[in-house]
């Protein structure tokens, strides 16, 4: 395991995700802001993290929220100004903190000088940045695509008397990686902020740069294999393997790693949301992106120890090459301890699913909250902002539910976000887990989120090691081993609610670390519902 020591800084970090709107304002709007993020550095710096994921900060239409991007090298004027930008990357390296930028290069806003050059004609310079098809006779669309937030993948424009691709909303346009132009804009657009010292990416949808040019149907999951998540949601019946998927996005993914090779110490991972089949053609290895997270963990509601030990053994283990990221949560899912335990809060889970996200082999992604324990917001109806909530409300209310403001103080006008109206509602439920009423417990979410990432760091095995998972009696427990060279450690932990055993091996040692009751006779260990404990080997 020689190959551990001299690992690049980002195998083993732990990467703290920021919602910037959500995070802190600075001057009354209700949006959160550059300002506010720099304003709340040190808070940042005391969890232990490595980096931050700055979801993006791009000028927009907001349509879908800063992934409808309109211009890719500026700052959107609700969250500051190129300095304002330029000096939280300064204030964030002196901190030992790295940057790292959401990037959505697979499409743009149709409000993108881009696209709007485009639709104007056939034969203009832009004309081909983006994916137009012709009509069917009848005037329908070129194929069955369906776009991820329902209906169809295409919109008729009448300048152009054409159709043009979306995967998304209809105002986010589809750029067409066949055209070499496109490719190449693109990867100057990351030079521009590498330049400006951020220090990777997180590329959105990553899966989807690369489309099937001869726009062939996508075929249906097979009526055998559908579940509930199929049903729930139209686009979930077909299986994306034209729109999105493709083989040949190995090559846009290649094209993405050797720009982040010209600089030094960089790192992109991606984004992908569907064929986790395909996960170890774009990650991994020398020459394609350094690793990226699928949505097994993400979309995954039960919390059974099968989920991991599943991923780890089925998908991960056959590519040898990819050090994987780890996440539970993000500004797309529900909450993990909504999720995983539902009501409005569950302290117990939530540092549970804290420990072993840290005890997992992987580069952590953590979102903001989760460190505070906080649950998925309720929203009325007149809340809603999210197009996915707008489509399907009430039976699913969107993203929004986990994108409210961060609470800081629980006391404090609007839980101390923001000194106007927040764009979204803080509930009592988040004000009782503000940052400031749990800094000073010992016992709180924040204090153990705190002390899971520092063992993190003082065990190389948690960060570094290889993992092997052990058998356990029943479906409770989850148990495996994360192994370095000159450490080895034993991780077990009580998924359920209800108490469970568990038989030690010889050899285990002195804990590490625990969470829950845990109680210990011998060889024999009884672990109360909801927890977890590391021992050395």
């Amino acid at each position: 395991m020689e190959k551990n020591k001299n690992a690049p800084w980002w195998q083993g970090a732990v990467v703290y995700q920021i919602y910037p709107r959500s995070f802190r304002d600075t001057n009354g709007d209700g949006v959160g802001d550059l300002k506010g993020i720099e304003e709340k550095l040190d808070y940042v710096a005391s969890l232990g993290v490595d980096a931050i994921w700055l979801s993006p900060i791009y000028p927009t239409p907001n349509r879908d929220f800063g992934y409808d991007i309109s211009d890719y090298v500026g700052i959107a004027p609700e969250m500051g100004t190129m300095a304002d930008f330029d000096r939280l990357v300064k204030e964030s390296h002196a901190r030992g903190i790295k940057v790292i930028l959401d990037q959505v290069l697979s499409h743009t806003s149709d409000q993108h000088p881009w696209f709007q050059e485009s639709l104007l004609s056939r034969d203009n310079a832009k004309s081909d940045w983006y994916v137009w098809a012709e009509a069917k006779e009848d005037g329908t669309p070129p194929n069955n695509w369906l776009a991820a937030f329902g209906g169809a993948a295409w919109s008729w424009h009448p300048l152009r008397r054409q159709y043009y691709f979306h995967k998304f909303l209809k105002s986010q346009p589809k750029l067409n990686f066949h055209n070499p132009e496109v490719v190449d804009a693109c990867m100057d657009v990351l030079r521009f902020w590498l330049d400006r010292g951020v220090d990777g990416f997180r590329l959105d949808v990553a899966n989807s740069y690369v489309h099937d040019e001869k726009l062939t149907n996508n075929p249906p999951v097979p009526m055998a294999e559908r579940t509930w998540a199929n049903w729930a949601h139209a686009p979930r019946l077909q299986r994306h393997i034209y729109d999105a998927n493709t083989p040949e996005n190995e090559w846009a993914m290649k094209r993405v790693r050797k720009v982040m090779d010209e600089y030094k110490d960089r790192l992109a991972f991606g984004e992908f949301s569907e064929e986790p089949s395909m996960f170890g053609v774009y990650a991994g290895g020398m020459d394609k992106l350094h690793t990226g997270y699928t949505f097994d963990f993400l979309e995954d509601w039960t919390f059974k120890p099968h989920v991991f030990r599943k991923y780890f053994d089925e998908l991960l283990m056959p590519l040898e090459h990819l050090w994987p990221c780890v996440t539970f949560s993000n500004h797309d899912i529900v909450r993990p301890v909504t999720r995983w335990g539902g009501g409005k809060g569950d302290d117990a889970l939530a540092k549970l699913a804290l420990t072993l996200l840290v005890a997992l082999k992987g580069t952590v992604l953590m979102y903001q909250g989760e460190e505070l324990g906080l649950p998925e917001v309720d929203l009325e109806r007149k809340w809603i902002q999210d197009p996915v909530g707008d489509l399907y409300f009430p039976f699913g209310k969107g993203r929004d539910g986990c994108r409210t403001p961060m609470p800081w103080e629980g006391d404090a006008h609007e839980a101390g976000f923001t000194s106007g109206a927040p764009w979204l509602p803080i509930p009592d439920y988040h004000r009782v887990r503000a940052a400031a009423a749990q800094e000073g417990d010992a016992h709180s979410v924040l204090a153990h989120a705190r002390a899971v990432i520092a063992a993190r760091k003082a065990h190389p095995a948690l960060a570094r090691g290889d993992i092997k998972f052990v058998e356990a009696e029943g479906e409770q427990v989850l148990a495996f081993e994360r192994a370095v060279e000159g450490e080895r450690l034993l991780c077990v932990f009580n998924l359920s609610r209800e108490t469970a055993g568990y038989t030690l091996p010889a050899g285990a040692g002195e804990t590490v670390f625990s969470v829950g009751e845990v109680k210990q006779d011998g060889a024999a260990l009884t672990l109360a519902g909801r927890s977890g404990v590391v021992f050395a080997l």
